[in-house]
């Protein structure tokens, strides 16, 4: 299940973008509502599956434990967990993506061990495990480090109380997809509420399971005696994807109209970047964005610098957060963006500096970005994908000829991102790689 290969995307920026987008699935609804597949011994039918790198790792860690896949086309796909077995995971394809921690859950409540290589997936700062280790403990789980593997044992998984440490969305997930097979009810407390969270839990509930309290920081889960139902679901848009799209449409000018977009997402993106002075129209369930409007940075009330800080659903999302410097780049005026979660995802901006950005790095989470700025093609390397996203952003608004390489990553995330960005005006295109192992 191999994607056509980038190595890098030559683009020729300052070229006004206009036209209409179509989200594609969400990457991070997506991961997890297909580990949730081992929770069922029937066939489960999923649509609008984006057609990326993480997503084909996923389901070749699922064929490789004995799923049955079959591809319907489209985006769609039929998968059946009948008959599976852990010990054969593909541990090369676990150390690729850190969304193989999806499957610890799932398995141990269905086959009662696991065993994963530590996951892998972007760089961007220390990103602990240690919500997934504490909630399989306190559902009666052993675990361990056998081998240099984690290892997960249980005889049967048991409900209770359980308060994550902090509100981690795969936790979350974990915990969610284990206690719908688990001895007892669940109760969930400081649980992630993203709209991914949301979209697994609509699914587990078109199984058969027993949830309430979707979309809250309290999560009750009634575990049922036997696996789950087979369903037919589809995955939501992603709400990641349409903030990136709104960031880069309102940075490069031209009028983009991003379609079927759910109402409930709209106000935790604009409330980071309508501070730097994007606005947008509503109509419909479609978002349009005027690029040709200046952009101002708003100061809070008594003129003071604003900060855009990322936070839990429904705040602003630290994968935006990338995006937003670009666009303060780009904006009149001086902000400061402070991304809490994670220390290294701002190191990317050394990058923009290169291209003309005025930005100083106060410490590993912070960033003041003065603007507008003039940026300026170069080449750069992406180092993960949402810094990979803005980096692109960057150089679609810049004047001259940008390289941008390690662009693999940036195709983990989004769905056949040259071929529609081209359609809206851009000039881009792909070099093939002969050095991608995926």
């Amino acid at each position: 299940m191999k994607l056509p290969p980038s190595d890098e995307y030559i683009v020729e920026g300052g070229k006004p973008l206009s036209g209409v987008l179509n989200p594609s699935g969400s990457k991070n609804a997506a991961l997890p509502i297909l580990a949730a597949c081992i929770l069922s011994d029937k066939d489960v039918v999923l649509h609008n599956l984006p057609e990326i790198r993480d997503v084909k790792a996923m389901l070749a860690l699922l064929e490789s434990i004995g799923v049955k896949i079959s591809t319907l086309g489209g985006g769609s796909y039929k998968l059946n967990a009948a008959c599976i077995n852990p010990d054969n995971i593909e541990e090369d394809m676990c150390r690729a993506i850190r969304a193989s921690i999806l499957l610890a859950g799932p398995l141990v409540a269905r086959t009662g061990h696991a065993q994963l290589p530590p996951p892998g997936g972007d760089v961007i700062g220390k990103r602990r495990l240690d919500t997934h280790f504490l909630f399989l403990e306190q559902m009666g789980a052993e675990v361990g480090l056998i081998d240099r593997k984690l290892s997960f044992k249980a005889k049967r998984l048991i409900g209770g109380q359980i308060l994550l440490d902090e509100p981690s969305v795969t936790a979350t997930e974990n915990a969610l997809m284990a206690a719908t097979i688990a001895e007892g009810e669940t109760v969930i407390y400081n649980s992630a509420c993203e709209p991914n969270v949301q979209d697994l839990a609509t699914m587990l509930v078109s199984m058969g399971a027993l949830i309430t309290g979707i979309g809250t920081n309290r999560i009750s889960i009634v575990g049922r005696n036997g696996l789950l139902e087979g369903t037919e679901h589809t995955i939501v848009p992603d709400h990641i994807e349409i903030g990136s799209f709104i960031g880069l449409a309102a940075c490069c000018g031209g009028e983009v109209v991003i379609s079927d977009v759910p109402d409930n997402i709209i106000q935790p993106i604009m409330n980071g970047f309508s501070k730097l002075g994007v606005t947008i129209e509503l109509k419909d369930d479609s978002v349009i964005i005027d690029g040709s409007r200046t952009l101002e940075v708003q100061p809070d009330r008594g003129g003071s610098i604003p900060t855009i800080y990322d936070a839990p659903w429904p705040g602003f999302s630290p994968d935006l957060t990338s995006t937003a410097v670009v666009v303060a780049t780009q904006s009149r005026g001086t902000s400061l963006i402070f991304e809490k979660m994670f220390e290294s995802r701002l190191f990317f901006v050394d990058k923009l500096v290169a291209m003309g950005a005025s930005i100083i790095q106060c410490d590993p989470h912070r960033v003041v970005v003065s603007g507008p700025s003039k940026l300026h093609g170069t080449n750069v390397s992406s180092p993960d994908i949402r810094a990979g996203m803005a980096l692109l952003t960057a150089a679609l608004c810049a004047e001259g000829i940008s390289i941008i390489r390690n662009v693999h990553q940036i195709e983990r995330g989004y769905e056949n991102l040259v071929s529609r960005l081209k359609i809206l005006g851009a000039s881009i295109t792909a070099s093939p790689s002969c050095n991608d192992n995926l």
